[in-house]
């Protein structure tokens, strides 16, 4: 484990793995370095890059100083970066494809992006309630960890209420979720303004080569907003993965993601 200072003082720690070009991995809402599949995917990118997989700030061992503010997980990403070497490309997860998406638009030197399942909704079906970011950081303010977790993943990641008793069982992964309950705020603030059918046309000034994917068996709000962001920048191409959905494999993504980010030529834009 290392550590990069980022500009206000937050120590955010990462991981280091392989040889190759610079690759960093941005987590979506709930992982951090030590998630499984995080794990799994810095190994089988490290047989092409460099992978630096970090934690978000809040998350594991990373550092937490407030106010949280948008422009502070992009200035610790930022110090990931050059941590990296001064560039690098980039795989972002869910709401860690937006961050990424806001670290590029602020001029971080990410050469290129490869997003999986951005939550955007650019729709006025399936949005979550207007007051969704205050009512969870209620819940947190009121240590209501486990609220804020099943409020969070039903209301604004559409899981069927029935996964929720069925997660509090499984060895671990209650904990796991619950111990970073505390920066779902975080992720939701990442999303403030496309949360309710609002156009994504912020973001075309994001020029760098972008693969946005989607899963075939994700949630068709889902698939739409990858599209949607796909249209929206002006060097990205869309690619389903079929059979795949939200929790995507690994194993299925990794070639996809290394196939993309080691090609010289610039992401034709569909």
């Amino acid at each position: 484990m290392d550590h990069v200072t980022s500009a206000d003082g937050t120590r955010i720690a990462y991981d280091k793995q392989g040889r190759g070009p610079a690759v960093v991995i941005v987590a979506g809402a709930f992982s951090y370095r030590h998630f499984p599949g995080l794990l799994e995917l810095s190994a089988l990118l490290s047989e092409h890059f460099t992978v630096y997989n970090y934690d978000r700030r809040g998350r594991g061992d990373s550092g937490d100083a407030q106010p949280y503010a948008v422009q502070r997980e992009v200035e610790d990403l930022a110090a990931v970066v050059q941590a990296a070497g001064g560039e690098a490309t980039a795989w972002g997860l869910s709401s860690g494809a937006v961050l990424a998406l806001h670290a590029a638009r602020a001029g971080v030197p990410l050469t290129r992006l490869a997003l999986y399942e951005p939550p955007f909704v650019t729709t006025e079906a399936g949005h979550p309630p207007h007051d969704f970011a205050e009512h969870l950081e209620t819940l947190i303010s009121q240590g209501k960890r486990g609220e804020a977790v099943k409020y969070f993943m039903t209301r604004d990641m559409g899981a069927p209420g029935f996964v929720i008793p069925l997660m509090r069982v499984m060895p671990g992964v209650w904990k796991r979720l619950t111990s970073v309950a505390h920066t779902l705020p975080y992720d939701a603030a990442l999303l403030e303004g496309h949360l309710n059918g609002e156009v994504l046309t912020d973001f075309a000034t994001v020029g760098r080569p972008t693969l946005v994917l989607s899963g075939g068996k994700s949630a068709k709000s889902l698939q739409q907003a990858a599209k949607a962001l796909a249209d929206a920048l002006p060097q990205a191409r869309h690619r389903t993965l079929e059979g795949q959905n939200h929790n995507v494999s690994m194993k299925v993504l990794a070639p996809v993601v290394a196939e993309f980010l080691r090609s010289p030529a610039p992401a034709s834009h569909r």
